[in-house]
């Protein structure tokens, strides 16, 4: 988990270095697009492999095929090394006025980056209002998912009997449906609706997807929940470019990452919550009936964060002249 999320955070980085602003969300949506195709190829996989060995080593394989064409193929970032060199030429120039007596000048460069650390993440936090409020949006929304994905298996599996199998082909529906709407409807909407008001979009049709698995009286209806997810998807791609319009080009990775660390810190706190809630309503010793009532707060947690995105308000673009990146200040 947290190397997935490392290399999902080091390609929204590197999506919002190479990609202007106004196409931003719509590259996003690509990028998770691709990340559910990978996630339907790969269920879908696994039914025609003959042995679970066999499917860690085509994984293993293919993980390795991505390491070799990322290192030969995927060129540097454009705009990190614009800044790089610019900055590097701005204190090498500063440093030959202050040893203009000498002969020559000296190149004493230090390292220009260093890594996020927790205090870069609270200043982050602290440094833009639009910020702070993408992050409660990604913390609850993570909390909420991620409380849907700890108990839906063995609600559906206790109240439906579902198998693995069922459950799977669960998985599949909602990867489909992620696959079109991330590639085709968000690239679409993108072009005339903000990405604020496509990431409430997002949320409140994935608060109703999780509240329909919690009230289902029928399989059928399990199956018709699942289908939302087709605007569902909608807010983990824009909530990424809200968050890449926040700060400046030589702190993408920074930035994302402090995302993907809140997103990371749900996933560690949402099985304690939900988990011993699934099995307490699932039990014969509940405190009253209602088996999918951890699901019913898994989609008061999205709403939370549905509420936290009607506020964001969009700031203002100030183009910049010294590098090809607009500053945004807030409204």
């Amino acid at each position: 988990m947290i190397c997935e999320g490392s290399v999902l955070c080091l390609a929204h980085a590197y999506v919002a270095d190479n990609v202007p602003l106004p196409r931003r969300a719509s590259a996003f949506g690509i990028l998770s697009g691709i990340s559910s195709c990978s996630f339907v190829f790969g269920n879908l996989s696994t039914r025609f492999l003959p042995s679970t060995a066999s499917v860690f080593q085509v994984a293993a394989a293919v993980a390795m095929v991505s390491v070799v064409y990322m290192r030969i193929f995927l060129p540097e970032s454009s705009m990190e090394a614009a800044v790089i060199a610019a900055s590097l030429k701005d204190e090498t120039m500063n440093e030959c006025l202050i040893e203009k007596t000498e002969k020559t000048c000296t190149d004493n460069r230090r390292p220009f980056r260093t890594g996020p650390s927790l205090t870069d993440s609270i200043s982050l936090l602290r440094s833009s209002w639009t910020f702070s409020q993408a992050a409660i949006v990604a913390f609850f929304s993570s909390l909420g998912e991620l409380g849907l994905y700890s108990a839906l298996l063995y609600y559906l599996k206790a109240e439906f009997h579902f198998d693995k199998d069922q459950f799977a082909d669960l998985m599949i529906i909602n990867g489909i449906a992620g696959i079109i709407s991330q590639m085709v409807l968000m690239p679409l909407l993108a072009r005339v609706i903000s990405e604020e008001k496509i990431l409430a979009i997002g949320l409140v049709f994935n608060c109703v997807h999780i509240f329909l698995y919690s009230v289902a009286w029928s399989s059928w209806v399990i199956y018709f929940a699942a289908t939302f997810q087709i605007l569902a998807v909608f807010a983990g791609p824009s909530l990424r470019s809200i968050v890449s319009k926040q700060v400046g080009p030589t702190e993408q990775g920074k930035a994302q990452g402090c995302i993907t660390g809140l997103c990371s810190f749900a996933s560690i706190v949402s099985p304690l919550i939900f988990s011993p809630l699934t099995a307490l309503f699932l039990s014969d010793d509940a405190p009253f009936v209602f088996p999918g009532f951890s699901l019913v707060c898994a989609a008061f947690a999205v709403m939370i964060a549905f509420i936290q995105s009607v506020m964001i308000r969009a700031p203002r673009v100030i183009p910049e002249t010294k590098v090809d990146d607009p500053v945004l200040v807030e409204p």
